[in-house]
C-alpha cells in the first residue's frame, strides 16, 4: 500500500464523521470544471446553501506575493503563517515532502465554518461522491465508470451509457445542475437543508 493508499484508506473511516456532504466535481483538464462552478456556485448560494470548495492544484502555487510581510515571514520560517485582515484570511502551510494533499486534514480544516456542502474539485482517485463533467473531445470517458458516480454531465448528444444509478444531466444546462446538486445534499444524512 502506497502513501496515497493509506490517505484514501483514513478517508474512508472518516467519511461518516463529515458534518456536511462532500461531493466531488471529476473531470478531465480543459472540460470547463472552473467554469461549471462559477456558475452553479451563486445558483447554490441563492437556494440557501453555504458552500466550501476545495480546489486540488497538480503544480507548485503561491497565494502571497514577495516583498510582503506575509511572504517575508514565510519565507524566514513561520509554518503555518496566517494573514488576516476585517475582510478575509488566509493560511498558508508548507507541505515539503507531500506528494498529494491530504483530503481528510482539507476536510477537517472546513468543519469550523460549518458549511452546507464542500464541493472537491480534483481528487479524482479519492473515494467520494461525484459529479463527472465529461466532454467527448477532452479525455476519456474512464472518469464515468467511478463507482462513486452519482451523476455525469454530459454533452446532450453524447451517446455515453452511464451505469442505471447514474443521473444523466446535460451538460450546457446549468438550472438542471444546480437542482441536481440541491436535490442530492438534500438526501444526504449530514444534509441540514
Amino acid at each position: 500500500m502506497n502513501a496515497n493508499d493509506s490517505q484514501k484508506e483514513r478517508f474512508i473511516v472518516s467519511e461518516t464523521a463529515t458534518a456536511f456532504p462532500v461531493l466531488g466535481i471529476a473531470a478531465w483538464s480543459g472540460t470547463g470544471k472552473t467554469t461549471l462552478l462559477t456558475q452553479l456556485l451563486p445558483r447554490l448560494r441563492q437556494a440557501g446553501l453555504n458552500v466550501g470548495v476545495i480546489k486540488h492544484a497538480h503544480h507548485e502555487f503561491d497565494v502571497d506575493q514577495p516583498g510582503k510581510d506575509s511572504y517575508e515571514l514565510r519565507s524566514a520560517g513561520a509554518s503555518p503563517m496566517l494573514v488576516a485582515s476585517g475582510k478575509r484570511f488566509a493560511l498558508m502551510q508548507e507541505t515539503p515532502g507531500q506528494s498529494e494533499p491530504d483530503l481528510n486534514a482539507l476536510l477537517a480544516m472546513m468543519h469550523y465554518h460549518q458549511p452546507d456542502l464542500v464541493i472537491v474539485e480534483g481528487f479524482k482517485a479519492w473515494p467520494i461522491p461525484k459529479l463527472a463533467l465529461y466532454r467527448e473531445d477532452v479525455g476519456d470517458a474512464s472518469l464515468l465508470e467511478d463507482t462513486m458516480l452519482q451523476a455525469a454531465a454530459l454533452e446532450s448528444d453524447s451517446p455515453i451509457v452511464l451505469a442505471p444509478h447514474v443521473e444523466r444531466l446535460d451538460l450546457n444546462d446549468i438550472e438542471a445542475i444546480a437542482r441536481w446538486v440541491i436535490s442530492w445534499v438534500g438526501t444526504q444524512p449530514n444534509s441540514v437543508v
